[in-house]
């Protein structure tokens, strides 16, 4: 016999089964899971702007 599992949710931060509503188990979670991602998208964009500037010095030394 197999037990049947309720119906749920996952949570967005923390990937845990929660029933009720949102996306986020608790409020707690949304806000941790909003300061990471902040986070990562700074990550993200401080990444574009080396690429960017190593792209650059590699093309002016080129021409030199």
């Amino acid at each position: 016999m197999t037990e049947k599992i309720p119906q749920h949710r996952h949570c967005a931060g923390c990937n845990r089964a929660f029933v009720g509503e949102g996306r986020y188990c608790s409020p707690e979670c949304g806000t941790t899971s909003t300061a990471n991602l902040k986070k990562r998208k700074r990550q993200l964009i401080l990444l574009y702007v080396v690429s960017v500037l190593v792209l650059i010095a590699a093309l002016v030394a080129v021409n030199l």
